[in-house]
């Protein structure tokens, strides 16, 4: 399958992308990619992280994504360590940071000073392998204001949150319901369920759904079977895109909206 067509335009559109892509989660990220390709060979979007819980790349995975970007793939920026090395300010903010995430929200509580200092380096680290960067994903899709300020002074085309896409530089807001698991533990595993099934139950009249997937989302038969089916159905009707894609025809179609409160 050729990934490089153009989208048609007007119609609806999905995304598949691939979260915390490095060397050490490559083995699941390619099981993952693999149970995309049975169900159709589509593009996908890559969030890699250039130091993975500080550990370096290597050539062998960045020829390997340089494979794929070629073939039509997008790579976008998901932080630069993927770890949260804050302190919390309180109980709430525990919560958020160290249980919801596990310590990886690494966006969530930066200054605009810092949060610019990690997007310039993972900028620097994508302008050195000669990979085109568009987007910018932070980890566990948590932003603090400081990092929505640092995004204004990069050449970013988009950003994204759990519920919407963000159109750059304008930080325009494109509803976008968002399939994700969470595969750490049974009982989270069996509240994705429910939950993805909700959101399903509300995607119809969104023009960007989003298949977000997680390196172990295909290691866990009801949670593979959950997202591949719905995947299979919806490309009966949408035309799937990296997210670069979708937000370029979205904007050339003025299929957006103010993002109010965009920046808390």
């Amino acid at each position: 399958m050729n990934l490089l067509h153009p989208p048609a335009p007007g119609r609806p559109m999905l995304s598949v992308t691939i979260h915390d892509v490095a060397p050490s989660t490559w083995p699941a990220c390619e099981r993952v990619m693999d149970a995309v390709r049975a169900v159709a060979d589509v593009p996908m979007t890559l969030l890699v992280v250039p130091r993975y819980h500080l550990r370096p790349s290597n050539h062998a995975f960045e020829q390997r994504l340089e494979a794929l970007q070629a073939q039509g793939h997008e790579l976008a920026l998901h932080g630069y360590s993927h770890l949260d090395d804050g302190e919390p300010a309180n109980w709430v903010d525990h919560v958020r940071r160290r249980w919801y995430t596990a310590g990886e929200g690494e966006f969530s509580a930066l200054s605009q000073d810092e949060a610019l200092r990690r997007l310039h380096a993972g900028a620097r680290w994508f302008a050195r392998r000669g990979w085109p960067l568009h987007g910018f994903v932070a980890p566990a899709w948590l932003m603090s204001r400081g990092t929505w300020q640092a995004l204004d002074q990069l050449p970013l085309s988009y950003t994204a949150t759990l519920r919407a896409v963000y159109s750059l530089p304008q930080a325009q807001r494109i509803t976008s319901a968002c399939l994700a698991f969470s595969t750490r533990t049974a009982w989270r595993r069996a509240v994705s369920l429910p939950r993805n099934a909700w959101v399903a139950a509300r995607w119809h009249a969104q023009p960007l759904v989003r298949f977000e997937l997680h390196p172990h989302d295909a290691d866990h038969r009801l949670i593979r079977q959950c997202w591949s089916g719905r995947l299979r159905a919806l490309l009966a009707e949408r035309e799937a895109r990296t997210v670069h894609a979708a937000v370029a025809t979205l904007r050339q179609h003025g299929r957006n909206e103010p993002a109010w409160g965009a920046r808390p």
